[in-house]
């Protein structure tokens, strides 16, 4: 599933996994994942690596449920968690208020900033913005549904973060844990 031009690039766009309901709006940004949620973040994370799609750099709000998403993903990718386990590259990881309840322009935005030298970029965030950044990216590639808790969308990019633009990333791969 890599992608064999060494000049594209990959952006992996995550919604985050099922969270717990919530009882009050200004709690929002602190609910928990679910239990499912949790085993479909792990879920996303041994795709992730199964399809050769290591992040060098992961952009995650600063949600509650979007940290535990990547700490689930993480899990998946590796086995351990971010900050340990066997020895090898560990993507940059930047958390950003920014992309807490971020409209797509917003995303884009951040996803402009990524290293140039990376190669792979994960960006965790919420619903409406997230699902609104795929169809952006590729106006043909979504359906009217979104991004489903936990969906991975694999976008192929132009050979620069910076040059990054509507309608210029192919949607390559959707995945989700649940059928």
């Amino acid at each position: 599933m890599t992608d064999a031009d060494p000049d594209t690039l990959t952006l992996v766009l995550l919604r985050h996994a099922k969270a717990e309901q919530g009882s009050d709006a200004a709690d929002d940004a602190e609910r928990p994942l679910s239990a499912r949620g949790h085993a479909d973040a792990a879920a996303a994370g041994a795709w992730l690596a199964h399809h050769g799609l290591l992040p060098d750099v992961v952009i995650c709000s600063t949600a509650r449920r979007t940290r535990q998403t990547w700490h689930g993903v993480a899990m998946g990718m590796t086995g351990s968690p971010p900050e340990g386990g066997p020895t090898g590259p560990r993507p940059t990881v930047r958390y950003e208020p920014g992309a807490y309840d971020a409209h797509p322009e917003e995303l884009l935005s951040l996803v402009r900033t990524v290293d140039p030298e990376a190669r792979t970029a994960l960006l965790i965030a919420h619903n409406p913005g997230i699902s609104l950044l795929s169809a952006l990216l590729d106006p043909e590639g979504v359906d009217d549904e979104g991004l489903r808790t936990a969906e991975l969308a694999v976008h192929r990019c132009p050979p620069s973060w910076m040059e990054l633009s509507r309608s210029e990333a192919p949607l390559t791969a959707r995945h989700t844990a649940r059928g």
